[in-house]
């Protein structure tokens, strides 16, 4: 990634804490932050379109109030006016990702993130575990989108309600720019969750505890 999500400090203190949860629920747990989860090429044009529609509706009123505004000159100027305001909200788009999320539909982003988050439980063998207690908790921080994606060894352990339940703790933090902490929260919420169901703690280290940080698409 071209900028760390968490400090060094921050990932060990999780580390720990992952090893801790996973003895008390018998999960296998894979935390990932990434930078986003697609490269959503329409959301610069989307932003373009916007710019010069608005730019032109301005031109129009000004010429409307102002009568005497020549024809000639604002023909002239008016296509370039859209076209430089087009270009900047599309180049808004690129370098300011709260400015380009006012472009993503929420199903779109949805869908982008689970997806990166069930092509990562299998590119990393999250499924690998004996009795199949794999889960990857997934942030990808461009759409501000949260997923678990649990085997299906605590499928019936942890329901959708549940699992809503967690993500919705995480997701104030995450909000708030709070990597870590939203990370804490969620592992707290399955700790919570999975510890009153379990019938024995872990059964030794099946995957790796080091946090995946990816830059995405």
């Amino acid at each position: 990634m071209t900028k760390r999500a968490m400090s060094e400090q921050e990932r060990l203190e999780l580390d720990k804490r992952i090893k801790d949860v996973e003895e008390q629920t018998g999960a296998q747990i894979v935390l990932a932050v990434i930078e986003r989860s697609d490269v959503y090429a329409e959301l610069p044009w989307k932003a373009f379109a916007l710019g010069t529609a608005v730019a032109g509706l301005a031109i129009s009123l000004a010429a409307a109030v102002h009568a005497r505004w020549p024809t000639a000159f604002g023909a002239q100027m008016s296509v370039p006016v859209m076209l430089a305001t087009g270009a900047t909200c599309a180049l808004a788009c690129v370098f300011l990702p709260r400015f380009a999320r006012l472009f993503l539909e929420t199903l779109r982003a949805e869908v982008e993130v689970r997806q990166y988050a069930e092509s990562l439980f299998l590119s990393r063998e999250v499924f690998n575990t004996r009795e199949r207690t794999g889960i990857v908790m997934l942030v990808s921080l461009f759409e501000q989108q949260i997923v678990l994606v649990p085997d299906r060894g605590l499928r019936k352990r942890l329901s959708d309600d549940a699992a809503q339940g967690i993500i919705a703790r995480m997701r104030t933090l995450l909000a708030m720019g709070r990597v870590a902490a939203a990370f804490g929260a969620g592992l707290d919420g399955l700790e919570a969750v999975l510890t009153p169901s379990a019938a024995h703690g872990s059964q030794g280290n099946e995957l790796p505890d080091s946090i995946i940080e990816e830059k995405g698409p």
